[in-house]
């Protein structure tokens, strides 16, 4: 008999270090039926009939974000077989508000105690046996880190299945009361076991609730009745009622130690959560990230797979093949040059990616970056953004497109599509082979390249916020952010390996679809077009891309692209980009020849600085960082927007924005570093610097005075 398990929790409570716990590599992962939110399942380990659900990190199970509803929506609709609910120890008020609510649910309830050893570090004592009896579920305490409990845990939920779930908590008589009327309203359509979950829900007024019945009862009277006896609005009398409960609950069940110093998380807060200390310290932690990733320790790996596997072994050992085979010369130049040179050369930066990788892993797993989103908000909240932005920037570090998909946990819309909007600034892991390109070629392998791009990003959000909430479109109060900070803690190194290859194989295998097309419709591109003989084989500069990039190529002089008589491979690799970021290195690989002369990997960075300057390089990189993202990120965009007219002013937005930028990067770097100055072009920088200076500085405008005509767009 199959059984289904749902492990349900607080977002930072150890769910995610449990569910791999219990399932190991059995593992599942994909997007919930019409919702853009991970849907994680696995096999319970030691169970093959045991299948493991792991449900969104929740507070509640009112309908206030996506996750609460997709896990609700889960619970009453699939109704599986048991609930592990797991629990931080630590937190344990706040953590069994949502543990009285899943109890309503009618479905067998296990609990599972997590961080066991802080708890017992802190001093502090649970008693389990106690505090199963007072809610009426068996209860466990376990530590996902350590392993300890975890199997038993396991053990309770598979057998708990046949049991039934005892609703132990009450509320108040009079709402007690008002409960009963409900359910005895809500008829046969509603199982027996959720009439009482269903009941709480209209009495708070959910309009969700009501949308998934078929009958609504009319019960205005019955909530109006309580509400004017309690002197209280219906969802907080149940609010109210429910600490009541759960302070009851603790006072029986929890012994806290007597503390006469501060804990060492808080400690080390005091620190890295300063006013005045918490920046510098963020900037030198990314400076360390970024240097021992793309300048040091990840610099050695990349050489080594860029020299070596894809220099000295891969394209001779490939290249005999070939010929002892008869290979014809078109299909060996498709293979070495388009292929292994243009896959190669992304692939390449694999080591670099996942040093990355690893470091952002480690500094997530640990609570580090919970802080640093405490730490934005304070800062993004001047600027007009809420510090829940920050959360789908952190995560556009991996990729863009499960970043823009983290702003559907924005409550408010403006906010949201902002939010939207400005994601893909920050560099994402497919962008990190643009920037060690460019620091290496034009900048001797810098360390100071990386980070800037870094801040760079950072730098376009804010100053997107500041301007764009002086716009009808975006007025308003930025969302409020709530966020637990969790306890700092070592992460395992399971769980920090792979978080990292999950990311950098996501990379890989788009290394293998998009960018090995994209490569084969480069190496065509670039090898053929029309000469004196017609059709074929053609030099570089004659080919159907040269031609191409040649009609467009004007468009970014003023950015510094065309120096050397080669602007157009420039122009042709920006654009590429907007296939897949990786694709910018994948199009230098094959114009630059990368697999025939670069087995040191020193001429396509000579060929790249011979066409650029440093400041048209810094130029190009800051362009590719701020312009519209690869198509999947546009595609995940235009999901989430849900409107073409947003979409379009999303994309639009974003190229403007790098477009000017770039051009004020090298116009300015170019003066400040002595170059060769084209007085048009200074003087269109300087403006622009201006309307830049007046957008931040303008007061707010009323909504009525403002020329935006977008009330297509603000309907959306």
């Amino acid at each position: 008999m199959s059984v289904r398990i749902a492990l349900a929790g607080n977002p930072n409570s150890g769910k995610t270090t449990l569910f791999n716990a219990l399932t190991g590599s059995n593992q599942f992962v994909g997007n919930w039926p019409g919702v853009t939110v991970e849907k994680k399942e696995g096999k319970l380990k030691g169970y093959p009939d045991v299948t493991v659900m792991d449900l969104p990190g929740i507070y509640s199970l009112s309908p206030y974000t996506l996750e609460e509803v997709v896990a609700r929506n889960y619970l009453l609709g699939e109704h599986p077989d048991v609930i592990l609910n797991i629990v931080d120890g630590t937190n344990l008020e706040r953590n069994l508000y949502l543990t009285t609510q899943l109890m309503e649910l009618g479905i067998p309830v296990v609990m599972a105690v997590n961080m066991l050893d802080i708890v017992e570090k802190n001093g502090d004592q649970i008693y389990i046996d106690k505090l199963s009896e007072q809610l009426g579920c068996k209860a466990i305490q376990i530590s996902a880190l350590k392993g300890k409990g975890i199997k038993e845990a396991a053990d309770l939920a598979v057998r708990a299945v046949s049991q039934k779930q005892a609703v132990v908590h009450k509320f108040d008589k009079k709402v007690e009361e008002a409960l009963s009327d409900i359910e005895s309203a809500l008829g046969n359509e509603i199982p027996e076991d959720q009439k009482r979950f269903f009941a709480i829900k209209l009495f708070e007024r959910d309009d969700k609730i009501a949308g998934q019945m078929k009958k609504v009862p009319d019960v205005e009277s019955i909530i109006a009745k309580v509400e004017e006896s309690m002197d209280d609005d219906s969802e907080s009398i149940i609010t109210n009622e429910r600490y009541v409960y759960i302070s009851s609950v603790i006072g029986k069940c929890l012994k806290k130690a007597k503390r006469g110093e501060l804990s060492l998380s808080d400690k080390i807060d005091q620190i890295v959560t300063n006013r005045f200390l918490a920046l510098p310290i963020f900037a030198i932690v990314m400076w360390i990230v970024y240097y021992i990733s793309v300048t040091s320790v990840g610099t050695i790996a990349t050489d080594w797979t860029n020299d070596v596997l894809f220099g000295e072994i891969i394209p001779p050992a490939i290249e005999n093949v070939l010929v002892s085979v008869g290979c014809a010369e078109w299909l060996q130049g498709l293979i070495l040059d388009g292929i292994v040179g243009g896959v190669g050369a992304v692939l390449g930066f694999v080591p670099q990616m996942l040093v990355l990788f690893l470091f952002l892993a480690f500094l997530e797993s640990c609570g580090y970056m919970a802080r640093i989103a405490f730490i934005m908000d304070r800062i993004f909240r001047k600027f007009g953004l809420s510090g829940k932005s920050f959360i789908p920037m952190l995560i556009g570090t991996g990729c863009g497109v499960p970043g823009v998909m983290a702003s559907r946990t924005i409550e408010n819309d403006r906010d949201r599509k902002m939010t939207i909007m400005t994601t893909t600034f920050v560099p994402c892991g497919a962008k990190l082979p643009i920037i060690a390109l460019i620091a290496g070629a034009l900048f001797g392998g810098a360390s100071w390249v990386a980070p800037s791009a870094y801040f760079v990003g950072i730098g376009a959000i804010i100053c997107s916020g500041i301007i764009l909430k002086k716009t009808k479109m975006f007025a308003g109060d930025p969302a409020p952010f709530v966020m637990e900070l969790p306890a700092y803690h070592m992460p395992t190194v399971g769980n920090v390996l792979r978080s990292m290859w999950e990311r950098g194989w996501s990379f890989i295998k788009k290394a293998g679809t998009i960018i090995l097309l994209s490569a084969i419709v480069l190496w065509f591109l670039q090898g053929y077009g029309f000469g004196p003989d017609g059709f074929g084989a053609v030099e570089l500069e004659d080919s159907i891309l040269a031609a191409i990039g040649n009609t467009f190529a004007w468009v970014f002089t003023p950015l510094g692209w065309t120096q050397g008589g080669e602007g157009w491979k420039m122009a042709v690799a920006a654009v590429t980009g907007l296939i897949a970021k990786e694709n910018v290195v994948t199009t230098f690989g094959i114009l630059f020849g990368f697999a025939e002369v670069a087995e040191d990997g020193v001429e396509i960075w000579g060929n790249l600085a011979g066409c650029m300057t440093a400041a048209a390089g810094y130029s190009f990189l800051v362009f590719n960082l701020l312009c519209a993202p690869c198509f999947a990120a546009m595609g995940a965009i235009k999901r989430e927007m849900n409107n073409a007219k947003w979409f379009w002013f999303a994309i639009g937005y974003q190229c403007g924005l790098a477009y000017c930028v770039s051009l004020i990067i090298y116009q300015i770097g170019t003066l400040l570093s002595g170059g060769q100055v084209n007085i048009l072009g200074l003087i269109v920088a300087a403006l622009m610097i201006a309307a830049f200076i007046w957008l931040l500085l303008r007061p707010n405008r009323d909504d009525g005075k403002l020329r935006v005509n977008m009330k297509g767009m603000a309907g959306a």
